[in-house]
């Protein structure tokens, strides 16, 4: 602790504070006096009086705790301020001093309050901010129990005692003792000054010594061979060692420096081919996975073509067999036609005169049984599809509106149409049951009548005629089997009722438009059967720039004449729409074509054969493109068979891979394919000018293959 008085003092402590202050807890090795000092004041003399201190008593309003701190009477109460927010981890705008009842001014200082050196004063302090900055003290330590001021008493040389206010210092570590003297006249006993000061701060060396790495430093070894010799202990005379643990060491082979280097030549060398070798082996294992791969593609392929080509047989012996669609009667006429013309060339090559012409009328006989066996199943197909048709399109009026919500969902809403074709389809299915009882078709009359009257009208009252018959014709007893064509006739008109859009409103399921002005511009007249029929009525074909004939005069002709099946070119060209379609989404070309347009292109143009191998069967040919990077088109195809097809679209430049001749004759076909569909040339892809040398080249192959362009010529016209 720091005198002020006599050399010669006996210090008797006497605390002035009850309790230490909250500064002893966070700072106790500071002092009040010389750390609240302006850093910008600099050394004074001892004589100054504003360098003099006082103990500053702070009472902390309303807990009532005493903060005693020694502060230079010069400084403000600003300053004051600071030292006890930075103590008290509060800001300073929210504390307040008062003494004597008189808030104090910041730019005042304690000499101006009055407050002479090394006195004692009392003051008050609070905060204006209570409820979110209350003003509470830090806790001390649980070891200091010292006080931060003390007053001594100090008898003078004069012999007069005089109190002094010493203030205590807390180190932050241990002091060490450094020694000290005793006064030998009176013993008392006096330290150096290093052990009540401050240790001095060690000055800055510019590098870390205090670091984990420097803590934590590992231990390294190293041998090294000693500069003298040695000299070993032996058995002799007075001395014994013993010789268990000795061993016998033996002199090996020198070696070289060549040898060593050449054995580690061979080493390296041997390694290097091992590691080759295995890279070598995972490079063959990838050839043979590879290989394996490509073989059981191949092999895949193959089987997925062998399917198909089965599925396709087995397909055809159905239609054969038990045919259901229109397609499927072509199919039939067409094995007619050729049983046909083979027995008609056998009885032309061994029979002649009457037997020829009586062989003929037999051959005719047959040909018309076997017509007349195929109109039977004919209309025994139109049968069975005209009750497929009336049961879809009674689900079709009944079913519920139906969309997709955002999240995936399928909504379905009935509206009162949709309802209103659902009683009409369940009382329809009612009226055409047969295998009822006589009290249940009664009821189902009655229902009939009920709903039939609600519409007034001459449909209506046929309908009301034809039950009244029914019931009357019932009381009398009349068999069921003699009432069927009666009860044909209600179903019939009915069925006539459901579809007229005034009594049932699906007029949006209809083919036929209700209201005539619709038709004005959509019919046509065909001249061969004399009907006006709507514009789908009438096939459109590539070259042809008006309607001719119907649909159904169409197959008439095909089936009374020419007899071909287009269910293989209808094959070819829906596998042509669904590989186009995976390519490239928006093209339009092969959506336009119809199965004649296919059916010209194939026979005509490239000859019903594969382009490559020469391949006739038409089940397994299909249309390709002849460049890859461009649409599908009539003058941008080649004809291949199944399995060339992979071959083909792998290339990349076609030009790079075929010969100039194949190059050329493709190009002739494609020119005769845009000649044929030339309509759709000008509005899809126009046809470049040709350059001169072009034009040579078409000169002379339309000169070697004349009659096939003529031929082309005239089908076009046609």
């Amino acid at each position: 602790m720091s005198v002020e008085g006599g050399t010669e003092a006996q210090v008797e402590p006497t605390p002035q504070s009850p309790s230490p202050g909250p500064e002893a807890e966070e700072q106790p090795e500071q002092s009040a006096s010389p750390a609240i000092d302006s850093p910008d004041d600099e050394p004074q003399n001892s004589e100054d009086v504003g360098s003099s201190t006082a103990t500053v008593k702070v009472v902390l309003v309303p807990v009532g705790h005493v903060i005693t701190v020694a502060f230079s009477i010069g400084l403000s109460v600003q300053k004051l301020k600071c030292h006890l927010a930075s103590e008290l981890r509060v800001p300073v705008e929210v504390l307040q001093l008062s003494l004597n009842g008189t808030v104090l001014e910041e730019q005042q200082s304690l000499v101006e309050l009055g407050i002479r050196p090394h006195s004692s004063t009392r003051m008050e302090m609070s905060s204006t901010k209570p409820d979110s900055h209350p003003l509470r003290p830090r806790p001390p330590p649980e070891h200091d129990s010292m006080p931060d001021v003390i007053t001594v008493q100090v008898q003078t040389d004069e012999g007069q005692i005089k109190e002094v206010v010493v203030e205590i210092e807390r180190p932050r570590q241990q002091m060490a003792f450094l020694g000290g003297f005793r006064h030998r006249l009176t013993g008392v006993e006096y330290h150096h000054a290093a052990t009540q000061n401050i240790p001095k701060k060690r000055p800055d060396r510019g590098m870390d010594v205090f670091s984990r790495e420097i803590q934590t430093t590992q231990w390294r070894s190293q041998a090294q061979q000693c500069q003298t010799e040695v000299s070993t202990q032996m058995t002799g005379i007075g001395c014994y060692v013993s010789c268990m643990k000795d061993k016998l060491i033996t002199p090996r082979k020198y070696v070289t420096a060549e040898e060593y280097h050449a054995r580690r030549l061979k080493a390296v060398i041997r390694l290097q081919s091992w590691a080759r070798r295995w890279l070598a082996q995972q490079y063959v294992e990838r050839l043979r996975q590879a290989r394996n791969r490509r073989l059981a593609w191949i092999e895949m392929m193959e089987q997925k073509r062998i399917q198909e080509k089965e599925d396709e047989l087995w397909d055809r012996r159905q239609r054969w067999m038990n045919p259901q669609k229109r397609e499927d009667l072509n199919l039939l006429y067409q094995a007619l036609q050729r049983w046909r013309m083979e027995e008609e060339q056998q009885i032309n090559s061994t029979l002649q005169g009457a037997e020829r012409k009586a062989a003929l009328c037999s051959l005719s006989e047959q040909e018309t049984q076997f017509i007349a066996a195929i109109g039977r199943h004919h209309i025994f197909i139109q049968n069975n599809n005209y009750d497929k048709f009336v049961r879809n399109f009674l689900e079709k009026s009944a079913a519920p509106l139906q969309w997709q919500a955002a999240d995936g969902r399928m909504i379905e809403v009935d509206n009162p149409d949709t309802i209103r074709g659902r009683e009409l389809r369940d009382l329809y299915n009612r009226v055409n049951q047969s295998a009822i009882s006589h009290d249940q078709r009664l009821e189902v009359l009655m229902t009939l009548k009920n709903t039939v009257k609600e519409h007034n009208g001459q449909l209506s009252r046929d309908i009301l005629d034809l039950i009244d018959r029914e019931v009357d014709l019932m009381s009398r007893g009349v068999r069921t089997r003699n009432l069927e064509g009666l009860r044909r006739r209600i179903c019939t008109l009915f069925l006539q009722y459901i579809r007229t859009p005034a009594f049932n409103p699906i007029a949006e399921h209809l083919k036929v438009p209700q209201d005539p002005s619709q038709l004005k511009n959509s019919l046509f007249l065909c001249p061969q059967c004399q009907r006006y029929l709507r514009s789908k009525d009438f096939p459109l074909f590539a070259g042809v720039s008006q309607t001719s004939k119907c649909r159904a005069c169409t197959e008439l002709n095909n089936i009374a004449h020419s007899r071909v099946d287009l269910s293989c070119y209808k094959n070819i060209l829906m596998r042509l729409r669904v590989d186009e379609q995976q390519i490239n989404k928006e093209c339009k070309i092969p959506f336009l074509l119809q199965v004649e347009d296919i059916q010209h292109l194939v026979m005509v143009i490239w000859g019903s054969q594969s382009a490559l191998s020469a391949s006739d069967d038409i089940y397994n040919l299909v249309f390709v493109r002849w460049e890859r990077d461009k649409d599908w088109s009539p003058w941008n195809c080649i004809l291949l068979s199944k399995e060339e097809t992979s071959a083909h679209l792998s290339l990349d430049d076609v030009n790079k891979v075929y010969g100039e001749s194949f190059i050329q004759e493709i190009k002739y076909k494609h020119s005769r394919a845009r000649l044929h569909f030339s309509h759709m040339t000008k509005d899809l892809d126009p046809a470049p000018a040709a350059a001169p040398g072009n034009q040579v080249v078409s000169k002379q192959i339309v000169t070697a293959m004349g009659n096939h362009a003529a031929d082309a010529t005239q089908e076009s016209a046609h």
